[in-house]
């Protein structure tokens, strides 16, 4: 099976890596890089075939993804988010996707999906409003998927709460600078965004649930497998990909760095059996995650050409895997990076950016396992769907 998206990124590896130091001083992707990541088509891997898409096996696309985040976190984590949303874009109005994609079909998209903005009903359509937070690569995005719950007439949430994902161009929102200062995955610019009194028509409003039941794909008449595993698959693919290809990255800048380092006992750390043990060990738990996170999408694909049915209990087990994958990466990361020594640690040395922009990566909400964790057991043990808010990314 070829990639040319990642063999394209592979062309342009020292590229990428160079300019990651640049995208974390503007505090976004420098221009150079997004036009770097659009040439390789990374972020149409899952777009389309008729605006120019590859339709791409989701595996393909999370070993892609892994290998940008490697260069650079930054640049990988938009690859991996803004990647997705082609994916989305599949199975919503075709209006919508030709006021996108007609003129040009490297139109990316930003999100997020946190429902932070209200729906209020009008004729013809909604008004919206709303603050989003973390709208990773937004700078160099056209369209974007802001997550609201439906409101009343009033502009008041109504109950019970429900989610949509809503559809705006960037004339419709605002983007806040100055609102993304952080320790870690600085040059993904992922600022705040703010919606004053949108109109919003119908077509250009979903609702999370037809994502999450399968129904938006079906009744969009994808027959492409790819649109059909599930939302809670899909989603954080992207994500975790990311976070396993920075604990590469580090992985492999540590080693570069360890070739010709000597401890101030004077011991070669190619002589140093307890530096080398501990290497060997994380290099083993990050090849693990990356395993375990292809395997699955993996399966949920083949699972989706056969027509299979995908229960509850195997999407709560597939989401265990893919927090599990994100852990293990970052903890290996962390074994490396403490036995990297103080100049290890310096900002002229790229071990130090790949461990914060890690962390900076297992604190996005996907990755928090205690929920999810707890779920997949009340599954297991035949307590099904588990209750409230356990429920969330399952």
């Amino acid at each position: 099976m070829t990639n040319p998206a990642l063999a394209a990124v592979e062309e342009r590896a020292e590229e990428i890596a160079a300019l990651a130091e640049s995208n974390e001083r503007l505090g976004r992707l420098d221009d150079a890089a997004a036009k770097l990541l659009r040439e390789t088509g990374v972020i149409r891997m899952l777009q389309p075939a008729r605006y120019g898409g590859a339709e791409a096996h989701p595996r393909d696309f999370a070993e892609t993804v892994m290998r940008v985040a490697s260069l650079d976190g930054s640049a990988g984590w938009v690859a991996g988010i803004v990647g997705v949303h082609p994916w989305e874009m599949a199975m919503c109005d075709p209006d919508v996707q030709e006021a996108i994609w007609g003129e040009d079909q490297d139109t990316w998209i930003a999100s997020p999906y946190a429902p932070m903005g209200i729906l209020r009903p009008v004729d013809g359509g909604y008004v919206f409003n709303g603050r989003w937070q973390f709208s990773s690569g937004t700078d160099h995005c056209s369209w974007i998927f802001l997550g609201a719950f439906m409101g009343d007439a009033e502009g008041n949430r109504a109950n019970p709460p429900q989610n949509y994902h809503v559809i705006l161009p960037r004339s419709d929102y605002e983007i806040v600078e100055d609102s993304w200062d952080v320790v870690g995955l600085r040059g993904t610019g992922s600022k705040d965004v703010v919606v004053k009194d949108a109109f919003i028509p119908e077509n250009r409003v979903v609702a999370f649930s037809r994502f999450l039941d399968g129904s938006q794909p079906r009744e969009a008449g994808l027959t492409n497998p790819l649109y059909h595993i599930p939302f809670t698959t899909a989603f954080p693919l992207g994500i975790t990909s990311a976070v396993i290809g920075i604990a590469e990255g580090a992985l492999a800048a540590h080693l570069a760095y360890q070739r010709t380092r000597v401890q101030v006992t004077g011991t070669k750390v190619t002589d140093d059996p307890y530096v080398l043990s501990t290497i060997g060990a994380a290099a083993e738990e990050i090849r693990a995650s990356r395993t375990a996170m292809l395997d699955n999408v993996s399966r949920f694909y083949d699972w989706a050409e056969a027509g299979r049915e995908v229960t509850f209990a195997e999407r709560a087990a597939s989401r265990r895997t893919q927090v599990a994958a994100a852990w293990r990466a970052v903890r290996a990361m962390d074994e490396v990076v403490a036995r990297s020594g103080g100049n290890g640690l310096r900002m002229d040395n790229p071990i130090q950016r790949f461990w914060r922009d890690g962390h900076m990566g297992l604190a996005h909400a996907i990755h928090v396992p205690g929920s999810v964790f707890h779920a997949s057991a009340l599954t297991d043990i035949g307590i099904t769907p588990p209750p409230g808010p356990m429920l969330s990314m399952i």
